[in-house]
């Protein structure tokens, strides 16, 4: 009778599953893939239709249409989502290279160490770049192993437009440089099984894999068994690729019989870089891309999957942000959250179904650091004066080779209605005061904390990046 009871229950209130059904120290997979566009998948557009496994994932778990992250850059994006906090309070905006000393401070707790701290296998398999001197590597930020190269893909002799300023692009395994690339379309596959084997070594106890694709950034490459699958293009047959390494994913959980165990988080680390043409994405409508912080750089694709405790095929439309993974993980699995404060929240009540409103705090948008260009409140986006890039009216790049941006001043702030004006053409801060002067005051008060280099201001709570000169 008691079962009967807790199945007719069930019956009732699925879709309001809480907390309490959430297995024991379940198992965390965040795939994390370069450049991948609001636009590159099919639940976002329907002209893809080589990522069914991103749909299969999207039907049976929840889509966050309004997902973001802080800066569209890679250092900072990733430092977002490893520490919950905005990359400028933990010191790590823009994107380093293989000159820079700087690193994620080891005084800062990234969410490898908290799931390590409760118990966790922890593994990194593919591009880490928040710091490649030894204190900064994922081996001595919270991670068991790691497999992958430790900055952009594009940092290699090969650039196309500084040949030769890079050294070879390192290959580690752990701490240790075991090869330099050659070429990369072995990248996706094999980053790929590395983590299939670690899925199955770990299967009998908790684990935490991160899986951090180098593709579709430039330069694209896809292996031979993928390439012309979609005849769409080498960058569709990138995509389709990845879409295939999330199958294997899924199949690895499926065989280990752990998927009703595993919460599986996939998103982009930034919107699409425009000027490489053929050899990018698409936005699908949104405005500009990668580098800037209109909707086209920091919103992007992003699923919750977990078989059996969140809800299938449920959309939300709440502006969330990578910053809300590492409290969100947390709640979940009985981790501690870092002593230190961040900015994320824990939005587990908002994908659980408990929470009816919306979630109404502020989000906002850094951009070359310290720079606060634009904020998200509600269906608000408010952009501030400053000056950002864009390819409008100017001729894309072809085949690798990049084209030449064209600098846009912004002299006056702009408010647009995301809720029925998606792709920002109007700005509605003339009929729409009160809102305005609402969000200004919110900027005002992140800028006290966190500093704005466009208005001059120092904020009073950021903290240093790592030096390499200093540890």
């Amino acid at each position: 009778m008691r079962y009967l009871i807790c199945c007719l229950l069930f019956s009732l209130f699925a879709g309001k599953l809480s907390a309490q059904q959430v297995p024991d120290k379940p198992n965390v997979i965040i795939i994390y893939i370069d450049d991948m566009g609001w636009g590159d998948v099919s639940y976002n557009n329907p002209q893809v239709d080589y990522t069914p496994n991103m749909s299969r994932i999207a039907k049976q778990g929840i889509r966050l249409t309004d997902f973001y992250v802080s800066e569209a850059v890679c250092t900072a994006s990733r430092t977002s989502l490893m520490t919950g906090c905005y990359a400028n309070r933990v010191g790590m905006g823009g994107a380093i290279d293989h000159k820079s000393k700087a690193g994620i401070n080891p005084e800062e707790t990234t969410l490898a160490e908290m799931l390590k701290a409760n118990g966790y296998a922890t593994a990194a398999f593919g591009k880490w770049h928040l710091g490649f001197q030894p204190p900064f590597l994922p081996t001595h930020q919270g991670f068991d192993e790691f497999y992958g190269i430790p900055y952009s893909n594009d940092m290699w002799p090969a650039h196309p437009e500084t040949k030769n300023y890079y050294p070879p692009l390192p290959l580690y395994s752990n701490d240790t440089i075991i090869d330099t690339v050659k070429e990369q379309s072995w990248f996706t596959q094999t980053f790929t099984e590395k983590a299939t084997s670690f899925i199955t070594r770990n299967a009998s106890h908790p684990f935490f894999l991160y899986l951090a694709h180098p593709m579709p950034h430039v330069p694209i490459s896809v292996s031979a068994a993928y390439n012309g699958s979609t005849g769409k293009g080498l960058y569709a047959d990138v995509i389709h690729e990845l879409d295939a390494s999330l199958g294997q994913i899924l199949k690895s959980l499926s065989r280990n019989k752990i998927e009703e165990k595993t919460l599986v988080i996939l998103a982009s680390d930034n919107g699409p870089w425009l000027s490489y043409g053929n050899h990018a994405g698409t936005t699908n409508g949104l405005r500009e891309g990668k580098g800037t912080s209109w909707e086209g750089g920091v919103r992007v694709p992003c699923v919750f999957y977990w078989k059996s405790v969140l809800p299938a095929g449920k959309i939300i439309s709440d502006p969330l942000m990578t910053i809300d993974i590492l409290p969100t993980i947390a709640a979940i699995t009985g981790s501690q959250l870092p002593s230190r404060k961040i900015d994320g929240s824990n939005i587990w009540d908002i994908l659980n179904g408990e929470r009816r409103r919306q979630y109404d705090r502020p989000l906002f948008f850094y951009y070359n650091k310290d720079d606060l260009e634009a904020m998200r409140w509600k269906n608000w986006k408010l952009y501030f004066p400053h000056t950002y890039r864009t390819m409008n009216g100017q001729e894309p790049g072809r085949d690798g080779m990049p084209g030449k941006y064209r600098m846009v001043k912004m002299e006056h702030p702009e408010l647009y209605d995301l809720s029925n004006d998606r792709s920002e053409t109007k700005d509605v801060l003339k009929n729409n005061r009160k809102i305005y002067k609402a969000m200004r005051r919110m900027a005002k008060s992140m800028r006290e904390e966190l500093g704005d280099d466009l208005t001059g201001k120092k904020g009073k709570a950021n903290r240093p990046a790592g030096n390499a000169e200093t540890l």
